[in-house]
């Protein structure tokens, strides 16, 4: 059990599909990484180009990950293999109701001789419009020290 935050490199990947119209996303952050008894937590900070700050926080369990964002906009959503889960994004120009589908969840957790990734396939009702087909990709590395 491990309670150090690590600092990390963070990267973020999003493919989402819409009736065969692909949009990709990539964040790319420095993060802290930390693991208690059953989970791994990350926390990083992106600045979208159309906002403020959005803090992140990544928790990770043995069957479950939950993701919250806070700032310019806010959400808390959560990933269950072959559950449905619901939640509301607020945007500042309104709040979005999103009906989340887990397909499958790959998780590796960071060591020290690899890199940690997770993989979420997921569907996602915006509204109760159409399901779009997303894939949340993250790689955590550890960061060099730059002192």
């Amino acid at each position: 059990m491990e309670n150090n935050p690590k600092q990390v490199a963070v990267e973020l990947k999003t493919a989402i599909d819409d009736n065969g119209e692909m949009e990709y996303n990539t964040v790319r952050a420095t993060g802290r990484f930390f693991q208690k008894a059953s989970m791994d937590v990350l926390t990083y900070e992106e600045t979208p180009e159309d906002g403020p700050p959005i803090k992140n926080m990544i928790t990770i369990y043995s069957d479950r990950v939950a993701v919250k964002r806070t700032g310019f906009v806010n959400m808390h959503q959560h990933f269950r293999e072959q559950k449905t889960s619901e939640n509301v994004f607020q945007h500042p120009h309104g709040n979005i109701h999103m009906e989340t589908f887990t397909n499958k969840i790959t998780y590796t957790t960071l060591s020290e001789h690899q890199q940690g990734a997770l993989t979420i396939d997921y569907s996602v009702k915006l509204n109760g419009q159409d399901e779009r087909s997303h894939r949340l990709t993250l790689t955590i590395q550890h960061k060099e020290d730059s002192r």
